[in-house]
């Protein structure tokens, strides 16, 4: 029961606020050399070394330096300006747009943080001024930008393929579908609650001086640089020309060159992003070692054959196990953050999903959809803090939280069609 007891000592530090690394890091030592001494981490050196030499993890700091590229290209702030003017005709017109936004920049920058940063300073004082519901528009914003959790290239996906020994480029391909069925269903419910709530969500009145064909135009010249990196980043995955790590090189420098047809290239600009690249990339490997450790002190106390044995014999077997599975990762979710449940509790799941026969590929997008629906939800979802952050005041923490609720439901519900019809999506 030492490992057991290891967790939830680990999972109380957390909740007191405690650093996740060192909490992760300092748990497993005390507990490591009470249960079998100082000599339990005699290999930690050489798994530390596995890690520092494991090239799909290189990916991640390429991928954040592409995102963080485009965050400063006001790439965001184009692609809302032209798409709300293409559908602001329509009811719920400015709430569509943020959510293909939100899709696009899913696709092309994958920082949650910068997406619902820059939706929330461009597109919801848009929103208020039309007199959107501000449920409506503070939980469109939120949830469009937490779609780079399953839009490829995601970061999650980067580090769920490490965790469960499956190939990125894999995840990519089979996170497509799910991405779109999930955009799918945001803007079918934004035309369902314009549609019984007019007043919530009322379009914008034509702008006379601009004709309907420089309206498209002025939205493609937006649309088609994203996307055209999109297309050279995934395409080259998908085709197999690239590894990951290789396209998400291309990527940075794709993200460099849209910088400057921009006029947004400064060498001030890439001093700001890689320095923050290598404070992201230093958290999550820093949170990557102290897991390590923790993994390797639960392991070598029988913490992973006491789940083992008890998920194992849950009724039902195989759905059984996933449907705990899912409870417990949205559960877990509401309180730690997406990286610590990708090394710590998907490293003790992965062993008992193989002995059940799951198809690993499927089993990393369910985990994935989840841990998407971990940065909505009440109290610690980091995209209600983003927004929050930069909201204006007459937004309150409460208009933000019954926003997202719909959202949240809507991702439980494709989390549940992807469970259950995993052939729809191709799994």
């Amino acid at each position: 029961m030492i490992g057991i007891v290891m967790f939830f000592v680990a999972l109380f530090a957390l909740l007191l606020g405690f650093p996740v690394a060192f909490t992760f890091g300092g748990i497993a030592l005390i507990f490591g050399v009470w249960a079998e001494g100082i000599e339990m981490f005699a290999f930690m050196p050489y798994r530390i070394q596995s890690i520092m030499e494991n090239t799909v993890l290189m990916a991640v700091p390429l991928f954040v330096f592409m995102g963080l590229v485009l965050q400063k290209t006001r790439l965001a702030e184009q692609l809302l300006e032209s798409m709300g003017r293409l559908f602001g005709g329509v009811r719920g017109g400015i709430a569509i747009s943020t959510v293909l936004v939100g899709a696009l920049l899913a696709a092309s920058t994958g920082v949650v943080g910068a997406s619902v940063v820059a939706m929330g300073l461009i597109s919801l004082p848009v929103m208020l001024k039309y007199n959107y519901d501000k449920g409506l528009a503070c939980g469109t914003i939120c949830a469009s930008g937490t779609l780079g959790q399953i839009i490829p290239p995601s970061i999650v996906l980067i580090l769920l393929g490490d965790v469960l020994g499956v190939p990125v480029g894999d995840l990519f391909q089979a996170a497509v579908w799910p991405g779109i069925v999930l955009v799918g269903a945001y803007v079918i419910y934004i035309l369902i609650y314009a549609k019984l709530n007019p007043e919530a969500a009322q379009p914008i009145p034509s702008d006379g001086s601009i004709s309907r064909k420089q309206e498209i135009m002025t939205a493609l010249k937006a649309i088609i640089p994203p996307l055209a990196l999109i297309v050279v980043v995934l395409g080259s995955i998908f085709a197999g020309i690239a590894t990951p790590t290789e396209s998400a090189a291309l990527g940075g420098a794709g993200a460099i060159v849209l910088a400057v047809l921009y006029k947004q290239f400064s060498w001030g600009m890439v001093f700001d992003a890689s320095k923050e690249t290598v404070k992201v990339t230093a958290m999550v490997f820093a949170i990557l070692l102290g897991a390590t450790a923790f993994s390797m002190a639960f392991t070598y106390t029988g913490g992973d054959y006491l789940v083992e044995e008890w998920m194992l014999q849950l009724p039902g077997e195989k759905w059984g196990f996933l449907i705990i599975t899912m409870l417990v990762i949205l559960v877990l979710g509401f309180f730690i953050d997406f990286v610590e449940i990708c090394f710590i509790i998907v490293p003790i799941l992965a062993p008992i999903a193989e002995i059940l026969g799951i198809n690993m590929t499927w089993f990393a997008i369910l985990i994935a959809m989840n841990l998407q629906t971990s940065f909505l939800t009440p109290p610690f979802g980091f995209s209600l803090f983003y927004l929050k952050g930069v909201a204006p005041a007459s937004v309150t923490t409460r208009d933000i939280y019954r926003g997202v609720m719909p959202f949240i439901a809507i991702q439980i519900v494709v989390l549940a069609s992807l469970l259950v019809f995993p052939e729809f999506y191709g799994m």
